[in-house]
């Protein structure tokens, strides 16, 4: 069943018309200036949370923080991006997720080099505000731009733009691993928000001159099966664009209806996704050094590990989607992450914790980019954004739930919610899948 959204264009076959419009016509090449540059965004959004991960325990003997003191820390970064993120979707709307993507890139950017420059828990909770202010936006905003073109092209390449944000992850954490010795924290972060703000201002500028994709119609999507032809099935869709008939509206409400619903699903798939994610960005490098006993750069590598296993599940993802479909895709890699963590968090030795890694890697590596791509199916922008916000709920009491339960029983017991959370995010899309059809 793979991502087909539907687009405000008339189906085919269409009469000609006065009012004819303004549709651009599918590009011939499905990796365009504007796909590429989107690409980017993806990559640097990933290179600048990977230069952060990298650093956290340095960052942690520097504020002095108990493992609930930082947990408290990192839930600060995940309020300013479920705060920022319905606004976000909103601004969307009425000016377009480009501008708004290359606007919140630039200031991810800058709040990037905020956390080496505090010395308290208080001071590092209120950067990290800001820093989740602006990753929150981009990745409303970019995910919003990239539903759009993914109708503009017929192709469900969603994975491949979170594949460019896991090897985005993966080239900072090599990089800000290799730097961890000769550069402090503060110059690496420095660097690290020059080179985003670079990457921003360039692709920025190819975004904003691209030709604009349609906007996705909210209340309109529907996932096809593999085969089919998404324009046909628009064509013998009930209450179509350019059919009339006595109960259009009737329709158009129940789409409303479901298509509320099924945001509220996909979000809630989200977040069992984004607490995982976000408990292997926060605690992997804690756990290799403190539990496992690995040095630094083993730490760094476990992480690298665990981000490589996802890009390359990404690059993967159009390809599975398609054979598998998207609710089988899910549910697997939904199981697959709860075995990996298992292993990881209860694993002596750091060769085996970071298969457990790899294994995690791969099995969410596509669980959150398509819940995000079937809401904005579903929903346009504004379903990206609620969806998008359940999600990083996820990231929200992740922290806080792993940073405790680490106090009270160890950190390796508390990294066992993640399987619990995955394999919630492997029965959910089951329902999902069902409303799809």
């Amino acid at each position: 069943m793979p991502l087909r959204n539907k687009i405000r264009a008339h189906p085919r076959p269409v009469r000609p018309s006065s009012q004819s419009c303004s549709t651009p016509p599918v590009t011939d090449s499905p990796w365009g200036p504007t796909r590429i540059a989107l690409t980017a965004f993806f990559a640097v959004d990933g290179f600048l949370f990977a230069a952060w991960v990298v650093r956290i325990p340095d960052v942690r003997r520097q504020v002095s923080a108990s493992h609930s003191a930082l947990g408290l820390a990192l839930l600060c970064l995940s309020i300013g991006a479920v705060l920022t993120m319905p606004a976000v979707g909103r601004l969307c709307l009425r000016y377009g997720s480009r501008p708004v993507t290359v606007g919140s890139l630039a200031l991810l950017s800058l709040a990037v080099l905020l956390p080496a420059h505090t010395h308290s828990v208080t001071a590092l909770g209120a950067a990290l505000v800001l820093f989740g202010a602006g990753y929150g936006g981009a990745n409303v905003a970019m995910n919003s731009a990239a539903v759009d073109l993914v109708a503009q092209l017929r192709r469900p390449v969603m994975p491949s733009f979170h594949a460019g944000y896991s090897f985005g992850g993966l080239l900072g954490t090599g990089v800000s691993g290799l730097l961890a010795g000769p550069l402090s924290t503060a110059w690496a972060l420095a660097l690290s928000g020059l080179l985003g703000m670079a990457v921003t201002v360039g692709a920025g500028v190819v975004l904003l001159r691209g030709p604009a994709a349609p906007a996705v119609v909210p209340g309109r999507g529907g996932g096809a099966e593999p085969g089919t032809d998404g324009a046909s099935e628009a064509a013998g869709h009930p209450g179509g664009e350019g059919e009339t008939g006595g109960d259009a509206g009737g329709d158009a409400g129940a789409a409303r209806r479901s298509a509320r619903l099924l945001v509220l699903l996909l979000g809630v798939t989200a977040l069992c996704t984004a607490y995982g994610e976000g408990a292997v960005a926060d605690w992997t490098t804690l756990h290799l050094t403190d539990d496992v006993h690995a040095s630094s750069a083993v730490a760094a590598a476990g992480y690298g590990a665990y981000a490589f296993a996802m890009a390359g599940g990404r690059v993967g993802g159009t390809w599975l989607s398609i054979r598998l479909g998207q609710t089988r895709l899910m549910m697997l890699g939904g199981l697959t992450a709860a075995a990996g963590m298992l292993v990881a968090a209860l694993a002596p030795v750091a060769p085996l914790a970071i298969g457990g890694f790899v294994l995690v890697g791969l099995g969410l590596a596509n669980l959150f980019p398509l819940a995000i791509a079937r809401a904005g199916e579903a929903g346009g922008p504004q379903g990206v954004a609620l969806a998008s916000s359940l999600g990083y709920g996820g990231m929200l009491i992740g922290p806080v739930v792993i940073g405790f339960l680490a106090d009270a029983a160890g950190l390796p017991l508390a990294l066992t919610t993640v399987a619990v959370a995955a394999t919630a995010a492997a029965l959910l899309p089951l329902s999902v899948g069902r409303r799809f059809r």
